[in-house]
């Protein structure tokens, strides 16, 4: 069985485990800043009112095993006065000449800055073993900030906004990176990627501010404009399949799209049902559900029927545990 959750401290162990598959921003290989981060949801997630620099943590745990084995994050608000939201709006501009009949349509890089910007979801975690499963855990634990999100809307802003990986050199460095800012910072690109977490000063008084012409740049550079890497397909194949779309905005440093949408047409919120529930022996559908009987936010995958306005929930030892049948469950398909 298995359930997401808001994260706790003792989770701090399992965490560092997870953060050492591979360099997450919002996964950090540090107990330190994996505890701060740990402190900073505790407190998020007793919010009552939306603020900017909230960050929510969401543990998926196998309760066979008492193990975190994935995580996902929203963060209130990405874009904020003291840590902008960059990024590279890819446009285009016409050239004509009629004494040499030659026109031409150039796409164009320019740096833009958000101060005041959306809603961002990222930090998709799920330990090797359990991907591929016939339990879509990677959904489960990918889908639990929707149903938050439908169950607390006044928490976040009206736009969801997701930033995806591009395709890397095999040395990790990234085509557009050594095209553009390695020229501009002098440095490697996992440098800039670090600094650029504690301190996005350098970003806008060293980047160039005026229209960069992607057809002055490598035909490797060109091509990962807006492209994600192999392993990001599925991911970014989910976000369409659920209404984000490609807004020609590219991350300034490595070319990895941004998908946004409005929050309340992602499909998953769209579809959200809160209702009165009864049990049923079986059901067709699966649905994430929420945990009415806890002070904590919890979820888990359960099949139910939609009877009109009643929620008919197959018994199973988690609707034992976790649902009230005296109050309105919320439940987001799955």
């Amino acid at each position: 069985m298995y359930i997401v959750r808001s994260a706790r401290e003792s989770d701090l162990d399992d965490l560092f485990e997870l953060s050492k598959l591979e360099n997450f921003l919002n996964l950090p290989n540090d107990r330190q800043r994996l505890k701060r981060n740990i402190e900073k949801s505790l407190n998020s997630f007793s919010s009552k009112n939306f603020n900017p620099n909230n960050t929510f943590l969401f543990c998926l745990e196998d309760l066979s095993e008492n193990k975190v084995i994935g995580t996902s994050v929203i963060h209130a608000q990405h874009g904020t006065e003291s840590k902008p939201h960059f990024a590279l709006v890819v446009g285009e501009e016409s050239k004509k000449s009629t004494s040499v009949d030659k026109s031409f349509v150039h796409t164009t890089l320019k740096l833009s800055i958000d101060t005041s910007g959306p809603t961002e979801i990222g930090g998709l975690v799920l330990a090797p073993k359990y991907r591929g499963s016939k339990s879509k855990l990677g959904k489960q634990v990918a889908f639990s900030r929707f149903l938050y999100m439908a169950h607390r809307p006044e928490l976040f802003q009206e736009v969801i906004h997701a930033e995806l990986l591009p395709p890397f050199n095999e040395d990790g460095s990234a085509p557009l990176w050594e095209a553009i800012g390695k020229k501009f910072f002098q440095m490697d690109y996992q440098q800039a990627d670090i600094l650029s977490r504690k301190n996005k000063e350098f970003i806008l008084n060293l980047f160039p501010s005026e229209n960069i012409y992607a057809s002055l740049l490598s035909k490797q550079a060109q091509a990962a404009i807006g492209a994600v890497n192999s392993g990001t397909i599925p991911l970014m194949k989910m976000l369409k399949k659920i209404g984000f779309k490609y807004n020609n905005e590219i991350d300034p440093f490595d070319g990895g799209p941004h998908y946004r949408s409005l929050r309340e047409e992602i499909l998953p919120i769209k579809e959200s049902i809160k209702a009165k529930a009864s049990l049923v022996d079986n059901a067709r559908n699966s649905f994430l559900m929420l945990s009415n009987n806890s002070e904590d936010f919890k979820c888990f995958v359960n099949t139910c029927n939609i009877n009109k306005n009643l929620l008919e929930i197959e018994k199973s030892e988690l609707v034992d545990k976790l649902i009230d049948l005296n109050n309105e469950v919320r439940v987001i398909p799955i």
